[in-house]
């Protein structure tokens, strides 16, 4: 395992017990300059893994909780006129840093959700005909509660598709809510430093986009994508971004596991992560109880990975 993602991977660890695969996918997702997306049921840590892996990576974050009457301006800041300066003054938002949670992002309101698209896509808000560019890394991590719980509202297909990966947690098993249970209660939370620092992220970064993708590789990718159009599963498939998303987690899994060039493992590893939130299941998906990373599992079969010579599987 590459070295920067071992360390903030094993700080993560602390926190997050039990969950190592999850951690390494955000891991992933934030060497591959990606935004995150976890949905789970209220409890199970989500908060907690979005907080760990800002501190450990060591960059500037700051936290909103998304309520019904969250506004716009607070995520994107406001313009204001400054008696002492006798000027219009702009106030930054909470997403002028590096590594953004937006706590139950599926609370508010559409308009509000909105006002992260800008950031998301393009590094940069707009206020009032002036451009304000993000400092770089930057990276939302959202959580949100499954929908149909009390107070929630879906993402629109726009905001969805601009997170490269959606995850869930899952509850943990009675041994570990055992164990769980007797650390909390012997002593504080644990305590996550940072292992790591801004140029060390950019630096990660960088390299994993330096990751060779093969043409078979790229043409897997694309079939998958296209297949998603074609199943009977699936009503609206995956967008060009869903790739793209694709092909720059695959290149991050490759740096991550210490390598510089991507396997087709890495993209089985990651496809439905990066997939199943983008497409739109058709009424007899829902019919026979199948959810949308279960379809993905089912396209992923019917289109099996190229013989990539020399690189393995």
């Amino acid at each position: 395992m590459n070295d920067t993602v071992k360390k903030i991977y094993d700080e993560v660890r602390r926190a997050v017990v039990g969950k190592d695969g999850q951690v390494l996918k955000c891991v992933i997702a934030l060497a591959a300059g990606g935004h995150l997306l976890i949905e789970d049921i209220p409890g199970v840590g989500k908060t907690t893994l979005a907080k760990s892996l800002a501190a450990a990576a060591g960059l500037g974050s700051k936290r909103i909780q998304f309520t019904p009457d969250t506004l716009p301006t607070d995520i994107t800041g406001f313009t204001m006129w400054d008696a002492g300066l006798k000027k219009f003054r702009f106030h930054e938002g909470a997403v002028m840093t590096n590594i953004l949670l937006a706590d139950e992002i599926n609370r508010t309101s559409p308009r509000t959700q909105s006002a992260l698209l800008q950031a998301m896509e393009e590094g940069e808000v707009s206020e009032e005909g002036e451009t304000f560019e993000l400092e770089k890394p930057f990276m939302v991590i959202a959580t949100q509660n499954p929908f149909g719980s009390a107070g929630t509202q879906p993402l629109p297909l726009s905001q969805l598709d601009r997170f490269m990966m959606k995850l869930s947690l899952g509850r943990p098993g009675k041994e570990l809510l055992r164990d769980l249970l007797i650390e909390r209660t012997a002593a504080e939370g644990v305590q996550i430093k940072a292992v790591c620092g801004r140029e060390d992220i950019l630096a990660m970064q960088r390299s994993a986009r330096e990751v060779f993708l093969s043409e078979a590789a790229a043409g897997w990718i694309a079939d998958l994508t296209e297949q998603t159009h074609r199943s009977e599963l699936i009503s609206q498939g995956a967008s060009p971004r869903a790739a793209i998303s694709l092909a720059a987690a695959a290149k991050a899994s490759a740096f991550a596991d210490g390598r510089d060039f991507v396997v087709p493992n890495d993209i089985t590893l990651l496809f439905a992560d990066c997939t199943a939130h983008r497409i739109v299941l058709s009424p007899r998906a829902e019919a026979e109880g199948m959810d949308a990373s279960a379809v993905c599992e089912a396209v992923l079969k019917e289109l099996p990975p190229p013989h990539i010579k020399g690189m393995g599987k």
